[in-house]
């Protein structure tokens, strides 16, 4: 993510989602049960409530995405129960995570918070590729940025503005929390990312020990 991009867009305007009764699997680990994470996400609210052209992430789906598996119509329901097994198989020796948050990135199409360290999350995404990989044949969607930089997107850009005025109201850093990760879900989500109709199908834990 660029650190302080001049102007900010709007997500949506030209992107590619589902239709309605369409959906995409993905594999996230949910922080909306992390007390901490939502106390930083309302700090975050509070802070930029002044100002317009934000969509907020509900508290109840804030969450790291871990990767893209693919298409509903490409993973039938058997597929995401097998992939949860092996997720779960490839995921019982990785201890769970201790992670941070508290320093601010900005990306002309969001506001995230930086989850670290990452060396340990990316063993987790590693696994979960492995999974999707094994059981679809298809590595699904490895788009975006390399190396991958571990988030926890706190709002989305709908407008087209200059990106100043939310980087001097939020700043490059809130008070740190900590969080333990001990779990990666897979999610149903259908019909437009904005319309957060997600789906939780199942959880592959982290059983391993420190």
């Amino acid at each position: 993510m660029s650190p302080l991009p001049a102007h900010m867009t709007d997500r949506w305007r030209n992107r590619a989602e589902p239709g309605p009764g369409q959906g995409t699997c993905y594999w996230h680990i949910l922080m909306g049960d992390h007390p901490e994470a939502q106390e930083l996400s309302q700090d975050a609210r509070e802070r930029l409530a002044d100002l317009s052209g934000l969509h907020m992430t509900p508290a109840e789906w804030l969450h790291i995405t871990t990767h893209v598996a693919g298409s509903t119509h490409e993973i039938t329901d058997t597929q995401q129960q097998n992939m949860l097994a092996m997720a779960q198989g490839l995921l019982t020796m990785i201890p769970p995570v201790n992670v941070t948050l508290g320093r601010i990135l900005y990306h002309p199409e969001a506001i995230a918070v930086a989850v670290r360290p990452t060396d340990p999350l990316i063993r987790i995404r590693e696994a979960i590729q492995q999974a999707t990989l094994k059981v679809t044949g298809s590595e699904g969607n490895i788009e975006g940025p390399d190396p991958w930089t571990p988030h926890m997107t706190i709002a989305y850009s709908e407008a087209d503005q200059p990106a100043g005025p939310l980087i001097s109201a939020l700043g490059r850093e809130l008070p740190t929390r900590h969080v333990t990760i001990d779990t990666v879900t897979l999610v149903v989500q259908r019909g437009a990312e904005r319309l957060w109709d997600w789906h939780p199908v199942g959880h592959a834990r982290l059983l391993g020990h420190r």
